[in-house]
C-alpha cells in the first residue's frame, strides 16, 4: 500500500516486476482484489514491503514532484495483444509533462482504425501512474476518460504541469 496524494494505492508485484497498481485500495478492494490477483498470477499474493521499497519510494518522488520518470522492473503478464504494445509504446513514448491522442498512440502501434481500442487498453492498463494511461487525451484536445476517475486524472495532469492545479 502507498498513501498517495490521490488516495491509497495497492502496489503488487511478482518476481519479473510491478504488475499490479490499484487505486482506492481501501478494505473492501483489497478483499476482493488480492484473491481474484492471485488466481490470475496462479499463485498467492504475499506482503513483501521491502521487496516493493524502490516502486514506493518512486512514487513518493513522483508525487513530490522530484521524479519524471520510473525505472522499476514490470511485469506486463497482466495486460496481452494489442492492449500491451499500446501500453509499451505509452510507457516509452509519451514523457512527463507530455499528452499523446488516442488516435495517435493506435498510429504509433501501427492499427490506425483502432482508437477506440486504445481507449479500451487505457482503461485495462494494470498499471497506471507507472505507466501513464493518464497521458492519453481525446484528440481535439477534450480529457478523455480514466480508470481511477477524472479527478484523479485531473490531478495527474496538474502535477506534471499540463493542467492548472485545481482551485479547490
Amino acid at each position: 500500500m502507498v498513501d498517495a496524494p490521490i488516495g491509497p494505492l495497492l502496489v503488487a508485484g511478482t518476481q519479473q516486476g510491478l504488475v499490479l497498481v490499484g487505486f482506492r485500495a481501501g478494505p473492501a478492494y483489497l478483499e476482493r482484489t488480492l484473491p481474484a490477483l492471485g488466481r490470475r498470477l496462479g499463485a498467492p499474493v504475499v506482503e513483501d514491503a521491502a521487496r516493493l521499497e524502490p516502486v514506493t519510494s518512486q512514487l513518493a518522488a513522483y508525487f513530490d514532484g522530484t521524479l519524471r520518470t520510473f525505472d522499476v522492473p514490470l511485469d506486463w503478464s497482466l495486460a496481452t495483444g494489442f492492449a500491451r504494445r499500446v501500453l509499451r509504446e505509452l510507457a516509452s513514448g509519451v514523457p512527463y509533462g507530455s499528452v499523446v491522442g488516442y488516435q495517435d498512440l493506435a498510429d504509433r502501434v501501427g492499427e490506425r482504425d483502432a482508437a477506440r481500442a486504445v481507449g479500451a487498453a487505457m482503461g485495462a492498463n494494470p498499471l497506471p501512474v507507472i505507466v501513464p494511461c493518464h497521458r492519453v487525451i481525446e484528440s481535439d484536445g477534450g480529457i478523455g476518460g480514466f480508470g481511477g476517475g477524472l479527478e484523479i486524472k485531473r490531478q495527474l495532469l496538474a502535477l506534471e504541469g499540463v493542467l492548472p492545479a485545481p482551485l479547490f
